[in-house]
């Protein structure tokens, strides 16, 4: 089961219908059909409003709604209402709210305050998702089921404690390979008895915070722990919906890259991946475009919703900076390019009251059609009209491939030394992001990926090794591809404990080196390392934070440290291996440093940059069902940008017909989507 069956890319968000009175509603749709909004998430919040108490389950309102929206001809989003618990469940089962790291019992309040592990949270919300899924399924408008809401946060109570310890001896069968694994022979740790093992929080074993911990590898657990305690929250609520709706896809809404949750553990349990993107600025593009792919990666390579974003600004940051004209539609096509099969916004009428009443809407309080942001919609509603169903299903066609590991992105994090200034996505968006300033498309994949359709792979700060990774990495090099990995990788088994051998440890036969010593230093110091291709091309440029100390084992040095006790050592080395090669990065290059390996790279295997030199403008290839190819342009600057066509073809928006060659100018933050008439 996928996707859910469109004839176009779904347009809407979610819609709050039960916050106002029905003559609103009348105004909300005639404003709907303006917008060209065709489909609409429902109920997400409405426990408390349908079961008001344990034995009462009042559907009237929830009827009214769904029935609208069924009448008014759009497609329904169903939400199981259980993204949040009402107040009479938290006092009538105190169980339900969660003890947080410090060890502070919650009371009522907020929104994700839900112990995973409560019994009674899960029964109730087992039989809301069961009885809703019983009154609306035959419904032929609804047409995806929606699961609780951004699952995510930790709970520290005893429940979870007794639900860690049964995690474990699933894990682990014994008590002797447990200790094995968490090396508790440290610190006098050995565990003799289950019920002696406590989740690791503020009380026992951190400090500073959740990335200060005396023992790893019990933190790494916990974490895998909890990612599953909250999909064990998700199958009760799916399993209760398939009885009585086999065939509707069940999704729940990811958050990008979320640190908490491990979404390649979720991914096989989706029918199809949904998220919401909500930049940290308004200077994201490599980093939404980074996410878009990791989202698209997660089931290999299946489109994916935009189920959320905003159509003009956010209301939780300390600053919430506006979406300047052009960028909505700009960033909504970024995903279409990406591999979204939706463009859904939150919300569509803004809330009057509560934490995000300033949050944007397609709709303001005044429930007016002349705004900017409105007209901005409606536009975009109109363009997805006319492109209709071009872009649906789409794939993209990558011979590069990112290894994405939450595992490694946790025990790199919470590890002590060498440097806690070194943080997992900074190393991983640089390297994505000199693929993106190429115009190169990207496969962003679990380290469980088959990789064999790849010419190059990267996978940088690849600090945990687990299972056959090394020997698939190395059938890459073998086959005549190349692998990219960077310093702090092969450092640490899947318990996190340091490997009985040289660094990177499983990589190094691959890689050719040996690593004895590292240096980390402050933000502000710098080792310029000197780059050469030894063809002419050759770059000085600088390296921050961490600097291994590289013995070459066979591999040629590429690039060398300029400065320190170990100037004119190796910093960036190339080893051949089979018929292609291993590229080891020992230094935080900068991102101009990180371009110029990759792209000798990316020219070893003779994969095309689409205008690498043009700052700012964005191109994907995507490859739809029935082969037609589609280049997406899309110009991230305030100015527009004038490019020659690399191939004929019809641009799907304007109509316009291009030749190779032609000139082509984008508008500031300008799209084009060209039907191609020949490869590029």
């Amino acid at each position: 089961m996928s996707l859910p069956p469109a004839a176009k890319i779904a347009f809407g968000g979610d819609y709050n219908p039960e916050q106002w009175p029905p003559a609103v509603w009348a105004q909300d749709y005639q404003l709907f059909e303006a917008a060209r909004i065709d489909t609409v998430t429902l109920g997400v919040f409405d426990w408390a409003l349908i079961q008001p108490a344990e034995d009462v389950y009042d559907f009237a309102l929830l009827d009214q709604i769904v029935q609208r929206a069924t009448d008014e001809g759009r497609s329904i989003c169903l939400a199981t209402a259980t993204g949040a618990h009402p107040a009479w469940l938290a006092r009538a089962y105190p169980d339900v709210t969660r003890t947080d790291f410090e060890g502070r019992k919650h009371r009522y309040g907020q929104r994700h305050n839900a112990c995973p592990s409560s019994p009674a949270f899960r029964r109730l919300s087992r039989e809301l998702a069961r009885r809703i899924a019983e009154r609306y399924a035959a419904n032929p408008a609804v047409i995806a089921w929606h699961i609780g809401n951004e699952y995510g946060g930790a709970c520290y109570c005893e429940l979870c404690a007794a639900g860690f310890r049964d995690w474990l001896r699933k894990q682990y069968t014994s008590l002797e390979a447990l200790n094995a694994a968490w090396y508790t022979t440290f610190w006098s740790h050995t565990f003799a008895e289950w019920d002696e093992i406590e989740p690791p929080s503020a009380l026992t074993e951190h400090w500073r915070g959740p990335d200060h911990t005396a023992f790893q590898g019990i933190t790494l657990d916990y974490l895998r722990f909890m990612s599953d305690a909250m999909l064990t929250n998700f199958l009760d609520e799916k399993a209760a919906i398939r009885e009585s709706s086999p065939e509707v896809p069940v999704t729940t809404n990811f958050m990008g890259m979320y640190r908490q949750i491990d979404y390649h553990r979720w991914a096989p349990h989706l029918d199809f991946v949904s998220w919401d993107n909500y930049p940290p600025d308004d200077t994201s593009q490599p980093r939404m475009a980074f996410t878009h792919d990791l989202m698209r990666g997660l089931k290999d390579g299946q489109p994916f919703w935009l189920m959320e974003q905003t159509p003009s600004c956010t209301a939780c940051r300390d600053i919430n900076p506006l979406k300047r004209p052009g960028v909505m539609r700009l960033w909504s096509w970024q995903s279409v390019a990406h591999g979204a099969d939706s463009v859904l916004f939150f919300q569509l009428r803004a809330s009057r009251g509560a934490c995000e009443k300033y949050h944007g809407a397609v709709i303001g309080h005044a429930g007016r059609a002349d705004t900017r942001v409105f007209r901005e919609v409606a536009e975009l509603g109109a363009e997805l009209d006319r492109l209709g169903g071009a872009t649906l299903g789409a794939r993209t066609a990558a011979r590069v491939a990112m290894l994405f590991d939450w595992d490694s992105w946790w025990a790199l994090e919470i590890s002590d030394g060498p440097s806690r200034l070194v943080r997992y996505q900074q190393v991983v968006l640089a390297y994505y992001t000199a693929l993106w300033q190429a115009g190169v498309d990207v496969d962003v994949v679990p380290v469980t990926a088959d990789l064999s359709r790849y010419d190059v792979v990267l996978a940088p700060a690849l600090h945990m090794i687990k299972g056959d990774l090394p020997q698939r990495l190395e059938g890459v090099a073998a086959r005549g591809g190349s692998v990219v990995t960077t310093f702090l990788s092969g450092r640490v088994d899947e318990n996190d404990n340091a490997f009985l051998a040289d660094v990177p440890g499983p990589l190094g036969p691959l890689m050719g080196v040996r690593v004895d010593e590292w240096d980390a230093r402050e933000p502000q110091f710098v080792n310029p390392v000197w780059l050469s291709a030894g063809t002419g091309h050759q770059i000085e440029v600088e390296s921050r934070l961490l600097f291994e100390l590289v013995i070459p084992q066979g591999a040629e040095v590429v690039g060398s440290y300029q400065a320190d006790f170990y100037a004119g050592t190796p910093a960036v080395t190339r080893n051949r291996f089979g018929s292609g090669h291993g590229w080891y990065v020992a230094a935080g290059l900068d991102q101009q440093g990180v371009s110029w390996v990759l792209r000798q790279v990316l020219a070893a295997h003779d994969i095309d940059l689409r205008y690498p030199d043009v700052p700012d403008l964005e191109t994907t290839l995507r490859v739809a069902p029935d082969g037609t190819r589609l280049l997406f342009l899309l110009n991230h600057r305030d100015q527009p940008v004038e490019v020659a066509a690399i191939a004929p073809g019809t641009d799907l928006l304007s109509g316009t017909r291009i030749q190779r060659g032609q000139q082509i100018t984008l508008a500031p933050r300008g799209v084009i989507i060209l039907h191609l008439n020949a490869d590029p």
